[in-house]
């Protein structure tokens, strides 16, 4: 399917393959080019959760996010970031501050004002959710997680277009144009949510991130950088470990990290 889909677009978006095809559990991935410009072709799978991406990433407009060039319901065309940076790297190799910094300066990018209004397609984090509530009486933390999701969900504010799914490997080098975000969830809910991902990344850097002190210093960074309320932060990052964990468990997988990653934050967390 994916050979008879690619070789479609190829015909239909002037394209030619330039390197080797990637696939991961939601998409396959092919480097392309058109005419000069080196570009991803982006195939979704009938599992994927980036069917509103393309409608983000044009709200997006190319800042704080790659540039979408075309887009149907099945695949998109983007631009192809050729850095050679890695903000995991930086994070794991004693540059942890400064991958901060730069995914803070990446947010503030990404919920800057735009011209025009907000896409209708966008999922509300009540929905984003369901994962966590449907699994809350499998353990205790993950009860906990949802009582905090709860009343962080029933008190939202500062709502706008989010990401996310913001990580260390979701913000990639775009040599002159900077960084560059990737592989949006097109949410739409309070600003906070979007950094809760971040105080358990890069994953799976247990080691690192899997720290009070650091998951705290994190959230009042984020905090300082994008005027946010630390203790809302927090809380989000505790509810988001929570229902990281339940998605893990619906795919059959080990929730052990972000379990980890919930049972650190509880201290910290309301509720």
């Amino acid at each position: 399917m994916a050979d008879a889909d690619i070789a479609r677009y190829l015909i239909q978006w002037s394209l030619h393959i330039d390197g080797d095809r990637l696939e991961t559990p939601t998409s396959w991935i092919q480097p392309v080019r058109r005419s000069d410009t080196p570009a991803i072709l982006k195939l979704l799978k009938p599992t994927s959760d980036e069917g509103n991406a393309a409608d983000l990433l044009r709200y997006y407009d190319g800042r704080g996010a790659v540039v979408l060039f075309e887009a149907d319901a099945k695949a998109l065309l983007m631009e192809r970031a050729t850095g050679q940076r890695s903000l995991s790297r930086m994070a794991a190799t004693g540059q942890d501050t400064e991958a901060g910094e730069v995914l803070a300066d990446t947010v503030a990018m990404l919920h800057g004002q735009r011209n025009c209004e907000a896409p209708r397609s966008l999922t509300p984090l009540t929905v984003q959710f369901s994962s966590l509530f449907d699994r809350q009486e499998t353990h205790a933390v993950l009860r906990r997680c949802a009582d905090v999701a709860r009343t962080l969900l029933a008190t939202e504010n500062d709502r706008t277009p989010l990401h996310g799914d913001l990580h260390h490997d979701n913000v990639i080098d775009g040599g002159e144009r900077g960084w560059l975000a990737i592989d949006p969830k097109a949410l739409i809910g309070e600003r906070s949510y979007e950094v809760a991902n971040l105080l358990c990344n890069p994953r799976p850097h247990g080691n690192l991130v899997h720290s009070q002190d650091r998951v705290n210093r994190f959230a009042h960074l984020y905090a300082r950088r994008l005027d946010l309320y630390a203790r809302r932060v927090l809380d989000f990052a505790f509810a988001h470990a929570g229902l990281s964990a339940s998605w893990h468990m619906e795919d059959g997988e080990d929730p052990g990290y972000s379990l980890k990653c919930a049972e650190v934050l509880a201290p910290l967390a309301d509720g």
